[in-house]
């Protein structure tokens, strides 16, 4: 039988090792864990993440404060926001909703976050620490860090001997997971859409991930059997069969199919998607403890 790994259920109990995590740490040091949200302009999909962001905040117990400016924000003034919150002690983590209106430059603004304070875990010293093995003093970005998870739960901390493939390079996710994997000693190829043979090459994972963005790219002929899938894709497809105009969310993996070959799978909805919020909070804890100079929890 194929273990379908439910995302809500493994993002519900690294919260629950958050809020204990922060009160424990209030109650110790006296620190309210403190995050901040930063948001520019009016679009929806991004005050609808911002939003569920602050109520987990809220949840978990942190002092949580959000930044709403205009579509017409200046690079200046929005630099000045982010060097006030970090010179703010009672911060621990900054977050600035990407994407920005496009007159603003995303890239300048994640560089001046303290490495210390960036939750998502995109500065380039974050990155570095990655590349180089440090986790105990780096935050790993968020996605590639929930996805993490799903594997050590499944084959434990230690992969040695196992065949990785992560199809898909980005910085965001693909070379962060590839570090994480490799760090713990599984055997490690990045394809993309310029590898050769793709299917070949997935074919040989013993952990697959994909994170493309092409509905339902990997086949179960793509699929080694007992193989665990992990699909990071996000796709809206056209669902007529649900009516006129209507559509559905889909992976990069064909789920149907793909079960039938693979022994642990994420589904999409549901899968890494709940894990990237709860990772979120996971790092801000994990930023308190160590301004604090307390031992953060592990995840």
């Amino acid at each position: 039988m194929t273990t379908v790994i439910d995302g809500k259920q493994v993002a519900a109990s690294v919260i629950e090792t958050v809020k204990a995590a922060t009160s424990a740490l209030q109650k110790q040091s006296g620190v309210a864990t403190g995050l901040a949200v930063v948001i520019v302009g009016d679009d929806p999909a991004s005050h609808a993440y911002v939003n569920s962001k602050g109520k987990m905040a809220k949840e978990c117990g942190f002092k949580s404060v959000q930044h709403t400016l205009p579509e017409q924000t200046s690079q200046e003034e929005l630099a000045t926001l982010v060097a006030s919150l970090n010179e703010d002690p009672s911060i621990h983590g900054i977050l600035v909703q990407l994407p920005l209106p496009k007159h603003l430059k995303s890239d300048p603004i994640i560089q001046s976050i303290r490495p210390e304070k960036d939750v998502d875990g995109l500065h380039v010293v974050n990155a570095g620490k990655l590349a180089t093995g440090d986790l105990e003093t780096g935050l790993v970005s968020c996605t590639p860090a929930g996805a993490m998870v799903f594997v050590r739960r499944t084959h434990g901390e230690d992969l040695s001997g196992l065949n990785a493939v992560v199809v898909g390079r980005s910085n965001l996710f693909g070379k962060p997971m590839a570090q994480l994997l490799l760090n713990a000693n599984a055997t490690v190829t990045i394809a993309h859409s310029r590898t050769k043979d793709l299917p070949a090459v997935c074919r040989n994972a013993d952990i697959l991930v994909a994170a493309v963005g092409r509905p339902e790219m990997v086949k179960a002929d793509w699929v080694k059997p007992s193989a665990t899938v992990i699909d990071v894709g996000i796709n809206r497809i056209a669902a007529p069969e649900k009516g006129e105009g209507k559509t559905r969310l889909v992976g990069d993996v064909a789920f149907a199919e793909v079960a039938d070959v693979a022994e642990v799978i994420t589904p999409v909805p549901g899968g890494v998607g709940p894990m990237t919020i709860a990772m979120l909070m996971a790092n801000t804890v994990i930023a308190a403890h160590r301004s604090a100079g307390q031992t953060p929890p592990v995840f």
